[in-house]
């Protein structure tokens, strides 16, 4: 199954709260997972901001700079958040029923998961080894981590969000579908 950049992540992104057992002096946060969208969600979407008159790019279902652009373009033209991310918002003034790019994309509505420490430790050893990190490797999410991840995506031109999307995860080298597995 082939993904591609785009995300809705609002209707496919998956929440990822803390690891259980986290010190309650850490202040809380949660990762927002956003799933990419397969090739036909992306055509859906490029087709409509096409009709809208944002995009002239190739309707290929390939999400690249061009359909970011767009995108961009066509939130902030309609006053909405310009985040270059699909959203609900966006998609009620694209026209595009969500419905339709959740059955393009063949994912399950979303669902919330737990980040286990593995998993939060994998991604700390990650961001150390890359020069983000100075924490301890500890499993636990906490504002090392945040600021680590959000320093790490402005490095890359990534949007700055501090949330793991699959995007992030695999600028990082890590498989985004096994967060566990280790680092390409």
């Amino acid at each position: 199954m082939k993904m591609h950049g785009i995300a809705f992540g609002l209707l496919l992104g998956t929440q990822l709260a803390l690891a259980p057992g986290m010190s309650l002096a850490q202040p809380a946060a949660t990762l927002t997972y956003a799933q990419p969208l397969e090739r036909e969600a992306v055509t859906k979407v490029q087709e409509a901001l096409r009709r809208a008159g944002a995009y002239d790019g190739a309707v290929d279902g390939i999400w690249g700079p061009a359909s970011r652009t767009a995108l961009e373009r066509f939130q902030q033209g309609r006053g909405l958040q310009v985040t270059g991310e699909m959203n609900q918002a966006t998609a009620a003034t694209l026209g595009v029923n969500p419905a339709q790019l959740l059955l393009a994309s063949r994912t399950p509505p979303a669902s919330t998961e737990v980040l286990s420490e593995q998993v939060v430790r994998n991604i700390q050893t990650r961001l150390r080894t890359l020069g983000f990190y100075e924490g301890g490797i500890d499993g636990l999410w906490g504002p090392a981590t945040q600021t680590a991840i959000e320093r790490f995506q402005q490095s890359r031109s990534l949007q700055v969000t501090g949330q793991l999307t699959p995007v992030t995860a695999s600028a990082m080298g890590l498989d985004p579908n096994n967060l566990e597995a280790p680092p390409r």
